[in-house]
C-alpha cells in the first residue's frame, strides 16, 4: 500500500500527522469475493463472546429500569402491565438490529466493487486503527463519525471489517425502514432504527436507552452514531445533539462502567456524492424519500469520478477524563440505578461542552483538498478569474492555510498549475474554463430556453454547491477572521481595545507569524504587506454577516404579505414577537463580535458554523 504523510503546522513548530494508507490499492489487485469470504476474527472487548441477538432482547426487556418504566406507564395510562410490556416488546422488535455475518459479507463484496468505481483512493490513518484496536479491548467504545454523506456509515463498517475490528451497531433513522429489502439488509448489517423525534413517549425512550446501555455494558459491539444527528447539507458542522451522548455516558456516571472511550472520526470527501442534491434542498426542493427504487435509479453515480476520500480515526477520548472535576457522580448514588433521573443543570452543561469539543476534534482532523481553496477564491470573485491569477492566489492561500494549522492534502512533487487543473477537471460541472478564464457556471445544463427564474435557480445550485466546499475550511480561518473584522470595525488601534484578554492572543500570534500585524506596547499596527490577508479574512465572514442582514428584511416582507391575508391582528402579534427575536439576535451577535467573547469559539461557533444558511 502507498503511504502518504500530511503535515499541519502548529505553533510554534510543524506537527506531523498520522500517515495514510490507500486501502483500495490492494482491493484492485485481488479478488473481491475471496476477500468478502475471508476468515473474520475481530478483536473483542476483554475477550468476551458477544451474546446472541435474542438474548440481548431478553436482557433489555427484563431489566429493572424498563420494568420500572412499564409500571409507571401502566399506572399513568390505566393499561395493564402486561399490555404495556407487550408494547415495549413490539417497540424493541421494530428497533433492534439482527446482525448476520453472511449479510455483512454480501455488503463487503458489493461495496468493494462500488468503492473502486467511485473513488480513486480511500485513505485511512492506520495508526488510528491501531489505537482503536487497543481501545476496544480495554473499554466499551463509541464511534462518532462526522456526517456529510450517506456513504459515511457504509464506509465505517467496511473499514472495521477490513481491519478485523468488531462491527458497530449503528443508530439509523426510521426513513431507511421503508426501503424494501435494503432496510432489512441494513438491519442485518448492524443498523438499529429509531424515530427522529420521541416527543413525550416515555416508554419508547426507556426501551431505546436501555437497549443502547445494555449493548454498552455487555461490550456487545461498538456503538456508532452521528453527533450532529443528520447530514450537514452545507458541509459546516451542525450544533451537536446530546441525547444519545448522555445515554452512552450514563453507565459511567452511575458507576456501571469504569470508563467509556469516545472515538471521533473525520470523514472527508474530495467530491461529495450528494452535492447538487444538498443545494436543491437548501433552495426548498423537498428531500427525496429513501426508497429501493430511488437507490437503483441512483446507480448512475457509479459512472462518475468522486476523487479521493480520507478517513481519520482520532485519539480515543476517555469519558472518565472528560468528567473529572466536572461531574459529581455521587449524586447518582442517591437513588437506585434503575430509577430514571433527569440530567442536572451541571450534567447538561458538561454534555454540551463535551459535544462541542468532539465536533471541534472532527473539524481539526478533516483533510482539506485543493478544490476547497479554489472554491473559496472563486466565490470571492463571482465574475471569474484568469487561470494564472487563480493559480497564484491558490498557492498563496495554501501557505496561509498551512500557517493557520490546516490539515491539507496537497500532492507532493507536482506543480501548482497541474494540481489546480486536476481539481478543475474533477469539478467541471460547477465551472467553465474558456480562453484561460475560470468562472462558476452551469456547464451541464440542457441546451433549451429557460425562464429567468430557472436560470437564477440553476446558478444558485452551482454557487451553493461551491459554498459547501468553501465551508469546509471555515474552522481554519474563523479565529483570525474574527480578529480581522474586529480591527476593520474598530475606530482605534489600541491594543487593550482589540485584545482585551489572553484568549485573543492566539489569533494575533497567527497573524504575526505571517507578518500581517505588529504588536507594539500600546497598539496593534497592520504591516504594509498585511492588507491583502486582512481583506481576505474579512471576506471569509462577509457572506455570513450579510446573511444576518438579509434575514430581517425577508421576515418583514413575509409579515406584510401575511398581514394582507390575515389582517392587522396577525400583524400586531407577529411584530411583537419578531421585535423580541431581532433584539435577541442582535444581542447574541453583538456578544460574538464584542471584545470579551469574540474568540470564545467553543461556545459561539454555532452562530457561524451551525447556521443553516450556506452563506
Amino acid at each position: 500500500m502507498a503511504s502518504r504523510a500530511l503535515y499541519s503546522p502548529r505553533h510554534p513548530v510543524l506537527k506531523k500527522r498520522d500517515d495514510f494508507e490507500d486501502v483500495l490499492e490492494e482491493r484492485r489487485r485481488s479478488s473481491d469475493l475471496r476477500y468478502a469470504l475471508r476468515c473474520y476474527t475481530p478483536t473483542l472487548y476483554k475477550g468476551l463472546v458477544p451474546c446472541k441477538v435474542s438474548m440481548l432482547k431478553s436482557i433489555v426487556l427484563q431489566s429493572d429500569h424498563l420494568q420500572c418504566v412499564i409500571k409507571q406507564v401502566s399506572s399513568e395510562s390505566g393499561d395493564s402491565t402486561e399490555c404495556v410490556a407487550e408494547e415495549a416488546s413490539l417497540i424493541l422488535d421494530e428497533m433492534a438490529h439482527r446482525m448476520q455475518l453472511s449479510t455483512v459479507r454480501f455488503f463487503v463484496f458489493t461495496l468493494s466493487k462500488a468503492f473502486k468505481r467511485l473513488f480513486r483512493s480511500v485513505c485511512v490513518n492506520e495508526e488510528g486503527i491501531q489505537r482503536l484496536q487497543q481501545a476496544v479491548q480495554e473499554h466499551p467504545v463509541v464511534l462518532l463519525p462526522s456526517h456529510r454523506s450517506y456513504m459515511d456509515f457504509l464506509m465505517m463498517s467496511y473499514l472495521l471489517y477490513m481491519f478485523d475490528l468488531p462491527l458497530p451497531v449503528i443508530a439509523a433513522g426510521m426513513d431507511f425502514m421503508s426501503m424494501k429489502f435494503i432496510g432489512e439488509m441494513l438491519r442485518m448489517s448492524g443498523a438499529f432504527f429509531i424515530r427522529r423525534s420521541f416527543g413525550g413517549d416515555k416508554l419508547y425512550w426507556a426501551v431505546f436507552s436501555e437497549y443502547v446501555k445494555t449493548m454498552l455494558r455487555k461490550g456487545y459491539a461498538p456503538i456508532e452514531f452521528f453527533l450532529e444527528g443528520t447530514r450537514s447539507r452545507t458541509c459546516k458542522s451542525l450544533t451537536p445533539k446530546t441525547g444519545l451522548l448522555n445515554i452512552v455516558m450514563e453507565p459511567f456516571f452511575k458507576g456501571e462502567l469504569f470508563d467509556v472511550s469516545l472515538v471521533p472520526v473525520s470523514i472527508s470527501y474530495e467530491r461529495v456524492l450528494e452535492e447538487s442534491l444538498y443545494a436543491r434542498e437548501l433552495l426548498g426542493v423537498p428531500k427525496p424519500k429513501e426508497s429501493t427504487s430511488g437507490l437503483l435509479k441512483a446507480r448512475r453515480v457509479l459512472s462518475e469520478d468522486y476523487g479521493s476520500m480520507h478517513v481519520y480515526f482520532g485519539h480515543p477520548v476517555s469519558v472518565r477524563s472528560l468528567a473529572e472535576g466536572k461531574i459529581k457522580r455521587s449524586q447518582y448514588n442517591l437513588l437506585p440505578r434503575y430509577i430514571p433521573q433527569k440530567p442536572s443543570v451541571d450534567t447538561h452543561e458538561f454534555l454540551n461542552d463535551a459535544a462541542f469539543r468532539l465536533v471541534r476534534i472532527q473539524e481539526e482532523n478533516m483533510v482539506l483538498k485543493p478544490w476547497v481553496l479554489i472554491a473559496t477564491l472563486l466565490l470571492q470573485n463571482p465574475d471569474g478569474m484568469d487561470l494564472s491569477s487563480l493559480t497564484e492566489q491558490t498557492d498563496w492561500l495554501r501557505h496561509l492555510a498551512l500557517a493557520f494549522g490546516a490539515f491539507l492534502d496537497w500532492p507532493d512533487h507536482e506543480a501548482c498549475s497541474e494540481v489546480i487543473s486536476c481539481s478543475l477537471a474533477l469539478h467541471r460541472r460547477l465551472l467553465s474554463v474558456s480562453a484561460g478564464h475560470v468562472q462558476l457556471s452551469v456547464t451541464d445544463a440542457p441546451q433549451v430556453e429557460t425562464t429567468p427564474e430557472e436560470a437564477v435557480f440553476q446558478r444558485a445550485v452551482v454557487v451553493l454547491s461551491c459554498a459547501s466546499y468553501r465551508n469546509q475550511i471555515l474552522h481554519v480561518f474563523l479565529r483570525p477572521a474574527l480578529l480581522a473584522v474586529a480591527m476593520q470595525s474598530a475606530n482605534s488601534s489600541r491594543k487593550g481595545y482589540i485584545l482585551p484578554n489572553k484568549k485573543n492572543n492566539l489569533s494575533c500570534y497567527l497573524l504575526m507569524k505571517r507578518g500581517v500585524l505588529q504588536v507594539l506596547e500600546h497598539e496593534i499596527v497592520m504591516s504594509a504587506s498585511g492588507q491583502s490577508t486582512l481583506a481576505f479574512l474579512c471576506s471569509v465572514l462577509e457572506p455570513f454577516l450579510q446573511g444576518y442582514q438579509v434575514t430581517p428584511y425577508t421576515q418583514c416582507a413575509n409579515v406584510h404579505y401575511c398581514a394582507k391575508v390575515w389582517g392587522s391582528v396577525f400583524l400586531s402579534f407577529f411584530l411583537s414577537f419578531f421585535l423580541s427575536f431581532c433584539i435577541k439576535l442582535y444581542q447574541d451577535f453583538h456578544k460574538i463580535l464584542s471584545s470579551k467573547t469574540v474568540f470564545n469559539i467553543d461556545n459561539n461557533r454555532k452562530y457561524f458554523l451551525g447556521n443553516k444558511s450556506a452563506y
